[in-house]
């Protein structure tokens, strides 16, 4: 069953990852239709603007991350023993390097890992975490920390961002366009069937106008199909679902993290600001969710 529910996870990843590089896409060929009377330049621009923000993305460096969340960095496993002894186990098990451990200083318990790669890999927890959580509970989130180490969902999450972000300044620049009023220009008689070509024209400002929402809806789909994919592996690493089951019950009945970063939200193992959104636009699946399929493992 675990096995199956990891290959089932990473099949839905890949995906809804195929998907919205096939809607980034459309957005360029539709404002290149539109706009630009050319799908051919639509989607190149896609392309240009979907390569250079994905280099920038995944060329951000761990400490920009930690800096942001106040995280402050153990250099010696005698500054927290029992984290360190943990992290180091669980990189043995996954077979990844040891990740650099950060601890920031909050009373709510959460964990992320960040880095694009497992040899620039660290992991941060809070203060709550290790306050809170027994040993075969921390284990658990660690496990899973880890195991988007290892399964280098970091760079996944950051490549939708970047797409996120192109989507977002496509639509910009069409919106732009319009008002400095751009549109097609090949003449009238040209076209052979103005029914369809009217048709076209709305199909493609309607996938504009809502390309960004799309966009942010697929970016959060994926986010939630990897806190599945990261719970299965973490019971793969650990071979105990009843450690992480109980970290996950302690931390969604915590208290908010008092200063974490917006845009790193959707790192942490769950939503560090508890608040109660549709599920269409929830960084995190939902607890019960997430504890009910461990329970079936």
């Amino acid at each position: 069953m675990l096995y199956e529910q990891i290959a089932q996870n990473k099949r839905k990843t890949i995906v809804v990852m195929f998907a919205f590089l096939g809607f980034v896409l459309l957005v360029g060929a539709a404002l290149g239709y539109v706009f630009y009377d050319s799908v051919i330049a639509g989607v190149l621009m896609a392309l240009f603007l979907g390569i250079g923000y994905m280099a920038i993305m995944i060329g951000q460096a761990t400490e920009v991350v930690m800096r942001m969340n106040h995280a402050q960095e153990i250099t010696d496993v005698q500054q927290a023993p029992e984290l360190w002894h943990i992290i180091e186990d669980m990189a043995l098990v996954a077979k990844v390097p040891m990740p650099r451990v950060f601890i920031i200083d909050d009373a709510s318990p959460n964990a992320f890992a960040t880095g694009q790669k497992p040899e620039k890999a660290a992991v941060a927890v809070t203060t709550g975490l290790l306050a809170r959580l027994n040993r075969e509970e921390l284990e658990g989130v660690i496990a899973h920390e880890v195991s988007h180490i290892r399964n280098y969902d970091i760079r996944l999450q950051s490549t939708a961002l970047a797409l996120v972000a192109v989507v977002s300044l496509l639509s910009n620049m069409a919106m732009n366009a319009f008002w400095w009023g751009g549109g097609r220009r090949h003449d009238d008689e040209e076209e052979t069937n103005p029914i369809v070509t009217v048709l076209m024209i709305l199909g493609s400002l309607f996938v504009i106008v809502l390309g960004p929402l799309v966009a942010t809806m697929m970016q959060l789909a994926l986010s939630r199909n990897r806190e599945y994919l990261a719970d299965a592996s973490a019971v793969e690493l650990t071979r105990n679902p009843q450690g992480l089951i109980s970290a996950l019950r302690k931390i969604s009945q915590s208290e908010p993290m008092e200063h974490v970063d917006k845009s790193s939200a959707a790192l942490y193992i769950d939503n560090p600001f508890k608040e109660e959104v549709s599920d269409l636009f929830a960084t995190h699946p939902p607890i019960e969710a997430r504890i009910k399929r461990l329970e079936s493992m």
